[in-house]
């Protein structure tokens, strides 16, 4: 039988919806937008949990009240500078190795999903 080993350590927290103050056009300065944020953080085997104790957990909470607190009283013209932000943010973090940042617009045209911005990096 063949092993197989743990190679990658993945947080997730994806669709965090957020009320922001977003974008350039006239009509969207100061009307908060809904704007929806999905990090996915790789993490450094020694950074990943390795007994089942609080004390050892990554903290969700931590990357949650982070955003919240990048938007928390800002307005910013660009899904593109917020989703910088976010990045810069978690990536400073210990353990990081890699990270990916979206946001997402999902109220701004009747015929699509949403519109967004994907930011992706590695250490590796």
């Amino acid at each position: 039988m063949m092993s197989l080993d743990v190679t990658t350590h993945r947080i997730l927290l994806e669709e965090l919806s957020l009320d922001v103050d977003i974008g350039f056009h006239d009509f969207e300065i100061g009307v908060p937008q809904r704007l929806l944020v999905s990090v996915d953080i790789t993490l450094s085997p020694a950074a990943f949990p390795d007994a089942d104790l609080r004390d050892c957990a990554w903290d969700y909470d931590r990357v949650r009240s982070g955003i919240h607190g990048l938007v928390a009283g800002r307005r910013f013209n660009l899904q593109e500078t917020l989703a910088a932000e976010i990045f810069r943010m978690i990536a400073a973090w210990p353990g990081v190795e890699a990270l990916t940042v979206t946001t997402r617009k999902p109220d701004v045209y009747p015929d699509a999903g949403a519109v967004g911005v994907v930011l992706s990096g590695s250490r590796t």
